[in-house]
């Protein structure tokens, strides 16, 4: 199975394997890492470096997306990119709404849309974060707030949708692979209800190559967002030819 993961074309059935790197690896790390990295056949792999990496991952045989977008096209808005300028750069698409974004840095539903709207009209592809907090899978509110992420997010095929468990990243817990598979179940038919039955879900939070096969082989989960396993050349191949 396969896909198309650069900006320009629409998800088939297949498998994407995605690497956010976070605030890791400058031009140099990330030169060393991708030149050494030979993706397996059949699976698409996208790699997410810092701003600051991305000139020199393209071109080295992945597809390339930031950590994030801004939803106009210039302005005073310092510390943001916009989609003009990643597209300059030849990169193929970003990350919205990761957690962290939404912790740390105050992103809310609207503004993932507005900046998912803007890359997806601009000719980029988008992969957009969603998931439930602990203490929303504990009080049973799980599919509330993933219906109310998914709700807001514009309808496109070069749109992917990421679950990631908030409780799940960066803490070593990663769900089961019948959670994950409970989840993206949901997921998909909510997509289906909305009109969007191809678009793509990724499970993320936790994701290394000992549990990858188990959860990649659920058959509503099209692959992973990876973080902290993608750093690592071995591990990262391993994950993706799981």
């Amino acid at each position: 199975m396969s896909r198309s993961a650069t900006g320009g074309g629409a998800y088939d059935v297949g498998v994407l394997v995605a690497g956010n790197w976070k605030m890791y690896k400058g031009p140099s790390e990330t030169a060393a890492f991708l030149d050494a990295f030979d993706p397996p056949l059949g699976v698409d792999v996208v790699v997410c470096p810092p701003y600051v990496s991305l000139a020199v991952a393209v071109g080295r045989g992945v597809s390339v997306y930031a950590q994030n977008v801004h939803w106009s096209t210039e302005g005073a808005f310092t510390g943001e990119v916009s989609a003009e300028m990643l597209l300059e750069l030849g990169v193929d698409g970003a990350i919205v709404g990761h957690s962290e974004r939404r912790q740390h840095f105050g992103e809310t539903d609207e503004t993932v849309a507005r900046r998912a709207e803007a890359a997806l009209a601009a000719g980029l592809g988008v992969i957009a974060c969603v998931g439930e907090t602990g203490e929303e899978r504990e009080t049973g509110r799980t599919e509330a707030v993933l219906r109310r992420q998914l709700s807001v997010l514009p309808r496109h095929e070069r749109l992917v949708i990421a679950y990631e468990p908030v409780w799940a990243i960066g803490t070593g817990r990663t769900a089961t692979p019948q959670q994950a598979q409970d989840v993206h179940g949901f997921l998909r038919a909510r997509l289906a209800a909305l009109g969007a039955e191809g678009i793509a879900v990724l499970y993320g939070g936790s994701v290394k190559a000992a549990n990858a096969g188990a959860l990649f082989a659920m058959p509503d989960v099209d692959g992973g967002l990876v973080g902290g396993a993608s750093l690592d050349a071995t591990e990262f191949l391993a994950i993706a030819a799981a």
